[in-house]
């Protein structure tokens, strides 16, 4: 039983398992991609439903260039239609998308696309679903360092004046809070560079079922957990209690 009063406001997940689930049925991998674009609808549905006010998916890495050219094509023509057919729901549910990245290298026709339905649903106040594209966290990291020293260079700030709330702010993130809850499916227990900065204090959930089978119900599961721990945040369980 989920509790309301317990809820994340803000779940991360790393989407994976679409490849393997296409090979364990003998189809192609972009099948698997195909199928894993509705676990991504219900998903966002279920966040909309329950209250969850904030959602990235891990939709593609810098390291997911190095794929084959059919697969890639084959990803940003799947973005495409997907943010085409979601546009009406994300307007009728008051959902604002956005994304984070290095958005610059995605093609044309897709980044169109992506800028048009931004603003379309800039507006947009009960949620906010962020896509990671062409995102790597230690990229996020060195971008935001490239732009913390030229600001010194150019002596707009001092590196005394740099604090953890200054990268913060440096980050493709600057107006996002951190994640409460990752979820990171297909049994892999790794963080493949995503939001290595803001998961710092990140209530982590791992289930082995690929990205194309979590739908509603097992997110929700997700959920209900996350409302079962103690996030303390480097004090104790006395102290935590202390404070209530």
């Amino acid at each position: 039983m989920i509790d309301p009063r317990k809820l994340p406001e803000h779940v991360a997940i790393i989407m994976d398992g679409n490849g393997r689930w296409a090979k364990r049925r003998g189809m192609d991998r972009v099948r698997g991609h195909r199928v894993g674009a509705e676990s991504v609808r219900e998903v966002v549905r279920a966040c909309r439903e329950v209250g969850i006010s904030w959602l990235t998916l891990y939709a593609f890495s810098e390291e997911n260039w190095k794929r084959s050219k059919y697969e890639i094509r084959a990803l940003m023509k799947l973005l495409r239609q997907f943010l085409m057919t979601e546009l009406d729901e994300m307007l009728e549910n008051g959902i604002r998308l956005q994304a984070i990245g290095r958005i610059r290298k995605l093609d044309a026709k897709t980044r169109e696309t992506l800028v048009d339905v931004m603003e379309q649903t800039a507006e947009n106040r009960e949620m906010v679903l962020t896509l990671a594209l062409s995102y790597g966290g230690r990229q996020e990291l060195l971008d935001a360092f490239r732009s913390l020293a030229l600001q010194i260079q150019q002596g707009a700030i001092s590196p005394e004046q740099i604090t953890e709330e200054t990268i913060s702010h440096s980050l493709y993130t600057p107006s996002m809070p951190d994640p409460d809850l990752l979820i990171r499916t297909s049994g892999e227990y790794r963080i493949s560079n995503f939001l290595l900065w803001q998961i710092a204090y990140t209530e982590i959930y791992v289930t082995p079922t690929l990205w194309p089978d979590f739908r509603k119900e097992e997110f929700l599961r997700a959920i209900e957990d996350y409302g079962k721990r103690e996030r303390r945040f480097g004090a104790t369980s006395e102290q935590i209690e202390h404070k209530t």
